[in-house]
């Protein structure tokens, strides 16, 4: 098979629904592990000691891993920390905002060593309410809570995997509930579906595109698109990872904060930030009693793929298929 088969075989594995693989989901204490097709793919963390769950590693179909290695819950090898882009709270992947009624979901506490001495941040932290397994879903339920203890509001997450042949694909979707009142989401760059690649698939090796045709960080940094591709190569073998915007996720086509050093996050509130226009506000209100929605599908291959194999596979995720 030639590497132009293989990627349109990949594009058009993309375009079936996560639920054709074949997924099986262990639970053990506060973790959740997650295998495709009889092969481990990825892990969900929600231990309470945490500030926010989230899914590590991320690996390909053949088992290659894209995320970076930690943190592990708390713990950060602070050989690492001198680095200007080290972030220990971007986790492998994860949901949180960093402006959530004046509170940082988006960092944690248990790293304020790591960006300040002085640090009077007023940290969010996600206390688990109720996890379930729904056949190769993941149904999470949690409290936003505050440092004094007070519940901001609710925040429900849902992981459906899949995949077959070279792909594996996790379909996302995070609901907010103004449960206690109204939640007021800032105008801020520091959020909010995340992902954190391996050092490998980072500068100088990054190489980002969207679905506008551009290239690069400074291209994609803060403009609105329909979906980011993240590709590299790790160990001499060639790699990649898109995330698709649905357009029914909120303010979609979602602007972007994607970094050369291999953060790849959909955030559709810092528009003041992305811009440095003080007259824009990307802010918004969820009223008491309703809710925000937010959908992606993340989707991770082997091999290479070009835009518009990636394009084709977004229009038909779009098209609910």
């Amino acid at each position: 098979m030639t590497g132009f088969t293989r990627a349109v075989c990949a594009a058009s594995m993309i375009t079936s629904l996560a639920a054709a693989a074949s997924v099986k989901l262990e639970r053990r204490d506060s973790r959740i592990d997650v295998s495709v097709d009889g092969k481990p793919f990825t892990v969900y963390y929600f231990d309470s000691a945490v500030a926010k769950p989230y899914l590590m590693p991320l690996r390909t179909a053949s088992g290659v891993v894209l995320s970076r290695s930690f943190p592990v819950g708390n713990n950060i090898p602070k050989a690492d920390w001198k680095s200007p882009s080290f972030e220990p709270h971007q986790r492998p992947l994860y949901f949180a905002h960093g402006d959530l009624d004046g509170l940082d979901f988006w960092s944690e506490k248990a790293f304020s060593s790591y960006y300040g001495r002085n640090d009077k941040t007023a940290y969010g932290h996600m206390v688990p309410d109720k996890i379930e397994e729904r056949g190769g879903s993941i149904h999470a339920a949690f409290h936003l809570v505050g440092p004094d203890g007070r519940i901001l509001g609710d925040e429900t997450q849902t992981f459906t995997f899949g995949g077959e042949a070279g792909v594996r694909t996790i379909d996302c979707e995070f609901v907010i509930e103004a449960t206690h009142g109204p939640v007021v989401m800032g105008d801020t760059k520091e959020g909010t579906f995340g992902i954190r690649l391996r050092q490998e698939l980072s500068a100088p090796h990054d190489n980002m595109t969207n679905s506008a045709g551009a290239h690069g960080e400074p291209a994609i940094w803060g403009k609105p698109a329909n979906w980011v591709n993240y590709s590299g190569a790790v160990d001499g073998k060639k790699v990649g990872i898109a995330v698709f915007d649905h357009p029914r996720s909120f303010r979609h086509p979602t602007t972007w904060h994607a970094r050369a050093y291999g953060l790849l996050a959909a955030n559709p509130f810092g528009l003041r930030e992305f811009t440095n226009d003080p007259d824009k506000d990307g802010s918004w209100t969820i009223p008491g009693g309703k809710s925000l929605t937010f959908r992606y599908r993340v989707v991770l291959y082997d091999g290479t793929m070009s835009s518009a194999q990636i394009e084709n596979a977004y229009q038909k995720y779009a098209a609910g298929k």
